[in-house]
């Protein structure tokens, strides 16, 4: 045994055994990947429609590899594949920096296109 001074006095410890700090594993839930991811989406998009719903996640990590799915909701009109490449630019970053994982595929579903209400209303039918 090796005495390991921790400030408040000697506790022992099995010669070659790594100190505390680098003993261990850190897990990271799905669900919290998922958190991150549907966050990043929504700084990545900035305004949407107040009736769209916020952006969410679906993610699969299989070793240090997240695969994201986001669902989101877009204006009408929108430059889509603009939009779309800015959430996957945003989440495969933001997941990286935060959590350390490799991000191989970021898939983005646009759910649902929002029109205008002023448009919304024009086209609406009327009796």
């Amino acid at each position: 045994m090796t005495p390991v001074n921790s400030g408040a006095g000697e506790i022992p410890r099995p010669l070659g055994a790594p100190p505390p700090g680098e003993r261990g594993a850190t897990r990271i839930a799905d669900r919290v990947v998922a958190k991150i991811a549907a966050q990043a989406a929504r700084e990545a998009l900035g305004a949407v429609p107040a009736e769209a719903a916020p952006p969410h996640a679906n993610v699969a990590v299989h070793h240090d590899a997240a695969r994201i799915r986001i669902h989101l909701e877009l204006g009408y009109p929108a430059d889509i594949g603009s939009r779309c490449r800015a959430v996957r630019r945003q989440v495969a970053e933001r997941v990286g920096t935060l959590v350390g994982f490799e991000v191989p595929e970021v898939a983005v579903e646009v759910e649902r296109l929002h029109l205008p209400k002023a448009l919304g209303a024009a086209r609406g039918r009327t009796r």
